[in-house]
């Protein structure tokens, strides 16, 4: 089998996974890491058997390199990922594409125009929980998606919009398969420059609604899905993953209503409560693979270079992900929390400002 010469450029906290699983593929070869931390880079390096840069600049003239991933500050996605496409070499880039709609767009324009690959690190496409409950529903009406945790102190380059929720945007739009007609949303600041805490509800033309929660400021972490459709409920924990389904049963669909029932045999009714869902509602729980999710996502990259395939999250799909967050961060803008444009909070942050109304 041929494998597929990358190098990884950024090799901290999450680039040092990419850098292991490359290195431990079939159908990947780990050739070079570019880490500006030169301790950590000569140490991945060493790890891995592999060439050690400073300056991810050396790699672009290196003809031993089929693709790279790039896993450095979302500030500069698009400095690193343009060098690149421009030479014609197939691009992993961690998500968000890029900093902001401008630079995303034009790195899909720059991957287009090369006729190069270019896939976005929406991991969570690859979650099997996701893959699970995707099967299970059809033409969604209704999701709910919610993903917090404590603040970790790392990505403080972009807001929560972009950190955490760009996420589920990307999910579901694909859910939904449908443009986006509206948006509203709500949020603030509080540890830093950006946004850590953000409400968002998309309509989409289909008549999907979904409602959108991301926050870096809870003391629990949280990756959990509600999706409504005709035929039931999908509820999917991507963390634990774990993936329910309810859906009514023959006896509901067919038979006497519940609630007939109870009005017809009264002596009855807490038989009927305890067998609400079983007897009248179906529930299902599904089997989930145990897989890692990144380690499919880089394998799925690593086929889609080698057999000229598109990717599941190319730089389309992640394009319209930044497109709805750019729109959510606007509606976080000019939102009137008292209900008037000189309540508005916006930009970030507003530490003075609260501090002020608050005192």
């Amino acid at each position: 089998m041929k494998q597929l010469r990358t190098a990884v450029v950024g090799v901290g906290a999450l680039g040092r996974h990419h850098a292991r699983i490359i290195s431990t593929l079939e159908q990947t070869r780990l050739v070079a890491v570019a880490e500006i931390n030169a301790d950590v880079g000569r140490a991945m390096a060493e790890q891995y058997k592999a060439d050690w840069v400073g300056d991810y600049r050396d790699l672009l003239e290196r003809i031993d390199i089929d693709a790279v991933v790039v896993a450095v500050p979302t500030f500069a996605h698009y400095e690193v990922v343009s060098q690149f496409l421009g030479r014609g070499i197939p691009v992993f880039v961690e998500k968000p594409i890029a900093a902001g709609l401008e630079e995303a767009e034009k790195l899909v324009d720059l991957a287009d125009r090369q006729e190069v690959i270019l896939q976005v690190g929406h991991v969570e496409r690859f979650n099997p929980a996701f893959e699970v409950a995707a099967d299970q529903c059809e033409s969604p009406k209704y999701i709910r998606a919610e993903r917090v945790s404590p603040f970790t102190f790392r990505s403080t380059d972009i807001g929560v919009v972009h950190d955490l929720m760009i996420h589920d945007l990307e999910l579901v739009q694909h859910l939904a398969a449908a443009p986006v007609t509206d948006v509203q949303a709500f949020g603030f600041g509080l540890m830093g420059t950006n946004e850590d805490t953000v409400q968002a509800r998309l309509t989409f033309a289909n008549g999907c609604i979904a409602d959108l929660t991301a926050s870096r400021l809870c003391p629990v972490a949280k990756r959990a899905m509600q999706i409504w459709s005709a035929s039931g409920c999908v509820i999917a924990d991507l963390a634990s993953r774990e993936v329910i389904t309810y859906a009514p049963s023959n006896t509901l669909l067919f038979g006497t209503s519940p609630v007939q029932l109870a009005r017809e045999t009264p002596g009855r009714l807490e038989e009927l409560k305890q067998n609400v869902f079983g007897d009248f509602i179906g529930v299902e729980t599904h089997e989930v693979s145990d897989a890692d999710a990144l380690t499919a996502e880089l394998e799925s990259f690593a086929v889609c270079v080698l057999e000229g395939r598109q990717p599941l999250v190319g730089g389309t799909e992640a394009l319209q992900a930044m497109r709805v967050a750019d729109q959510v961060l606007q509606s976080v803008a000019n939102h009137a929390w008292d209900g008037s444009a000189a309540g508005r909070v916006g930009p970030f942050p507003q530490h003075a400002t609260t501090r002020r109304k608050a005192g």
